[in-house]
């Protein structure tokens, strides 16, 4: 008998080569005529921030273009993005470009709807209703923020990586056009493209939802693996297997950045319900301490975790093999993702990123609170140390 099972999604997805075609249509939907583009200036320059707006302005709709993202984005981003929004009075907000950017569309929603600062809502579904309208465009393959309902920002003043997870922050309309990554750098396709693969495994080896409904904890928007998410995972994984290193070889391969794109938002529509565990939990402190990448430091971290979990997720982990290369065994999908890393050019070490031994300590009790993704994990750490044990592994 199949479980008893929630699943939930962006309010639209629309997929393909040319979508963003549609974004007049959409406008016309959301009955917009003022749209606020949140994004940053490498995008601009390279043209893409005009292919969105183009059928934008067809349509009528008036765009001011917010440029001021970074990577991994600090909370005064969050804070002008927030400023420029009340200054141009948008009727909707489009996020453009990678996770970080489609994040901080999705922070400056929140308080365009519910006020305060982008720090009072972190947290797990402490969001009261429905944020300020919302379209996400990506341009990489891989975080899946275009339908997820999960927002990260730094908080500058913990050192640390933030999320705010609600339901309320599915976009009301999600774009996913290939041809917008073609462009996309080597390294943010590599960092994005393994950050899916991580999504795809974190989520495929979760507890089940009726396992994590058990275990103690308020509200999540995270609930466990179920079959729908299982099939969701796991296409990804074999995408991923498939055309990765093609399209970080070749940036001009359609093909790939076609299966890389549909790879990216089947991870995120996976870990979007079953949830993300022990691998984002330990980015966070690192990321927040170094400002590596999210999916470089995912990247990393990935393979260690993966052998702290292969006792109690076997027959998981011989899927996963079997998926991204055909060696049918727990051993052969870890040394598949070891390998998959060197040859993409993600680091392979802490001690590569800057990481200090002496930092390792502070990161796993970091990381060990961070009591939201532990539920999610097939196997509760009983204490920091256990934690610690595997960032000395990956030191």
């Amino acid at each position: 008998m199949l479980p008893n099972f929630t699943f939930h999604s962006a309010g639209s997805l629309i997929f393909g080569r040319d979508s963003v075609n549609q974004l007049g249509e959409i406008a016309g939907r959301l009955k917009a005529k003022r749209i606020l583009i949140v994004t940053d200036p490498m995008l601009a320059k390279a043209g893409l921030v005009e292919r969105v707006r183009a059928p934008l302005n067809a349509a009528g709709v008036t765009c001011e273009i917010f440029a001021g993202c970074v990577p991994e984005p600090p909370i005064g981003v969050v804070r002008a993005g927030v400023d420029a929004a009340r200054s141009f009075q948008p009727d909707a907000l489009l996020g453009l470009g990678g996770g970080s950017n489609m994040d901080a569309a999705k922070l400056v929603a929140i308080v365009l709807a519910h006020g305060g600062d982008a720090t009072d809502w972190v947290g797990d579904s402490r969001i009261p209703g429905p944020v300020f309208p919302l379209i996400c465009v990506p341009t990489t393959a891989g975080t899946g923020s275009e339908v997820s309902a999960a927002a990260v920002f730094t908080d500058t003043a913990k050192k640390m990586k933030v999320s705010t997870l609600s339901p309320y922050l599915r976009p009301a309309f999600a774009v996913v056009d290939p041809l917008l990554t073609v462009g996309c750098p080597k390294h943010v396709t590599a960092d994005s493209g393994i950050d899916a693969l991580t999504h795809a495994i974190e989520a495929y080896t979760a507890v089940s939802q009726s396992e994590f409904l058990k275990r103690p904890g308020g509200p999540s928007v995270y609930q466990g693996k179920n079959p729908l998410s299982d099939v969701m995972a796991l296409e990804c994984i074999q995408l991923v297997g498939q055309f990765l290193k093609r399209a970080v070889d070749d940036g001009n391969d359609l093909e790939a950045r076609d299966g890389m794109a549909l790879a990216g938002t089947l991870g995120g529509l996976a870990f979007a319900n079953a949830g993300v565990a022990l691998v984002h939990a330990m980015e966070y402190p690192v990321g927040g301490a170094v400002h590596v990448s999210h999916g470089a430091g995912n990247g990393l971290l990935l393979p260690y975790v993966m052998e702290y979990h292969r006792d109690c997720r076997e027959h998981e982990f011989d899927e996963i093999g079997s998926r991204l290369n055909g060696t049918s065994t727990a051993e052969g999908a870890i040394a598949t993702i070891v390998q998959l890393r060197t040859e993409i050019g993600i680091p392979l070490r802490l001690r590569d990123l800057g990481v200090t031994e002496a930092m390792l300590p502070g990161f796993a009790e970091k990381a060990f609170a961070i009591k939201r993704l532990m539920r999610v994990n097939p196997r509760m750490p009983e204490s920091a140390d256990e934690i610690l044990a595997i960032y000395r592994a990956a030191y």
